[in-house]
């Protein structure tokens, strides 16, 4: 187990030093987000094809867990629909903070890197910035989204 989280730390490091999809695109789908308790700021942007995530990426600043969360959160969410990119939001949600059924979650690839936040309440907010700032673009609310 112990490799495993070393793994998952490995991931997290990697995507927070490298973040994927970290840029601005022209769309009308944006979205801002803050967390006033560690100073998280992040901007999420999609672009949509019909019901689909043609392309979603994300400019801000914060910790490791805030950015590596954004970063993956913007390769896992290409290709959806906005009904699976919310199955995909609250299936995060219940394994950051360890509401899945025995410990048990549903396969989330590497997504999984994040199991561990659970056992650190104060930084699910800085996981779930993110995912929050997409479902608020998806939805079209221009009201700054806050972990508060």
């Amino acid at each position: 187990m112990a490799d495993l989280r070393d793994i998952y730390q490995e991931v997290i490091l990697e995507h927070a030093k490298s973040p994927r999809n970290y840029r601005a695109i022209e769309t009308q789908s944006k979205a801002e987000g803050y967390n006033p308790l560690c100073g998280d700021r992040c901007t999420v942007y999609v672009a949509m094809d019909g019901d689909k995530i043609q392309d979603v990426t994300f400019q801000g600043s914060g910790c490791a867990i805030s950015r590596a969360s954004a970063s993956m959160m913007t390769q896992s969410m290409k290709g959806k629909t906005a009904s699976e990119a919310e199955e995909l939001f609250q299936s995060f949600h219940r394994m950051v903070t360890g509401q899945e059924n025995n410990g048990e979650h549903k396969d989330m690839g590497r997504l999984e890197a994040f199991a561990g936040v659970s056992e650190f309440p104060a930084r699910v907010k800085c996981a779930t910035l993110a995912w929050h700032t997409l479902e608020a673009a998806l939805h079209g609310d221009q009201k700054p989204v806050t972990t508060e």
